[in-house]
């Protein structure tokens, strides 16, 4: 199958591309800025191509589109935590950006788009958890609004013309080639922290609760869902419960047997209190996920970082 992956030099687009070369029959095209940004594990790899090439609204859609079957969008040129300081900008550069890819889809024959949306934003916070996919959603945050019109694009495009889709909406993945210092995954950077006997910074008073997936396992689910037959076309995929912050860290101390050293910060208004996924509709499609659990998950990943980052 011919695969087309934007935004793929990311940690979703690192792993998943691992996990869909394994098949001998894909014919992988990976999109991003610069081909700087891959991991060398994935430069490495037989029967994948690199493209150079920004996600906007004067991307040339049609020549990356041409021959492909299957597209990954991946891409999010913000995150939640500063997505409403630039909100007509982000909207611009995530949805305008999105509805000409789409067009070029049409244009170019694409068969299918999976899109990863975000099961952390797109509901916010009226709801009780868990969160279903039937439920309302109203974010609080200019994320999860681009999240929420971009799945409503997709609607659009396959009542107009025929386009088939899957909107994946994601908890918080954590795990293997996840930067350990950036501005996501707050698994990921507090065990770095930690390994590196580094001061963590908490917002808030670490009550915060959230639905956290092993990276592996929101690969699994991912390819389940591009790849199965399902009337549904918006699929949570998470743990399918709620930890909080506190509990994360405690299970961080366990696993690397250290003190941390927390400062916690004063809490963000983009921050819902307490957000966790139903996934029963997924479990009922494609069987039980049986995600690792938080204590296996934080221990590979820390294995991970020590042998990446030499620490």
């Amino acid at each position: 199958m011919n695969i087309l992956l934007l935004g793929a030099a990311g940690f979703i687009g690192t792993n998943l591309t691992l996990e869909l070369k394994k098949e001998s029959t894909n014919k992988i095209t990976l999109v991003d800025r610069k081909k700087d940004f891959f991991n060398h594990r994935i430069i490495e790899c037989k029967n994948i191509s690199i493209i150079e090439e920004e996600f906007s609204e004067n991307t040339e859609f049609d020549s990356l589109l041409k021959g492909q079957e299957l597209v990954y969008h991946l891409v999010s040129t913000t995150v939640p935590g500063n997505s409403n300081q630039k909100v007509p900008q982000e909207l611009a550069a995530n949805v305008i950006a999105t509805a000409k890819m789409l067009e070029a889809c049409v244009r170019c024959g694409v068969k299918k788009v999976i899109f990863i949306s975000s099961g952390g934003t797109v509901y916010g916070k009226e709801l009780k958890c868990p969160l279903r996919e039937d439920g309302e959603t109203n974010p609080i945050n200019s994320y999860g609004l681009q999240k929420i019109t971009i799945e409503k694009l997709l609607y659009l495009y396959r009542y107009m013309y025929g386009i088939d889709y899957r909107v994946v909406r994601l908890s918080n993945p954590y795990g293997p080639y996840q930067k350990p210092n950036g501005v996501l995954g707050a698994i990921t950077t507090f065990t770095y922290k930690a390994l590196k006997e580094e001061e963590i910074i908490v917002y808030g008073n670490g009550g915060v609760v959230r639905d956290f997936i092993y990276i592996d396992d929101a690969i699994k689910g991912i390819i389940n869902i591009a790849n199965g037959e399902s009337l549904y076309r918006v699929f949570n995929l998470g743990c399918g419960y709620g930890t909080s912050i506190n509990q994360v860290l405690h299970i961080i101390e366990q696993v690397l047997n250290v003190k941390l050293v927390v400062k916690f910060a004063e809490a963000r208004k983009v921050d819902v209190p307490e957000n966790y996924l139903d996934i029963t509709r997924y479990e009922e499609v494609f069987g039980g996920l049986e995600p690792k659990s938080l204590l296996e998950g934080i221990t590979n990943t820390a294995s991970f970082i020590k042998m990446e980052y030499k620490i």
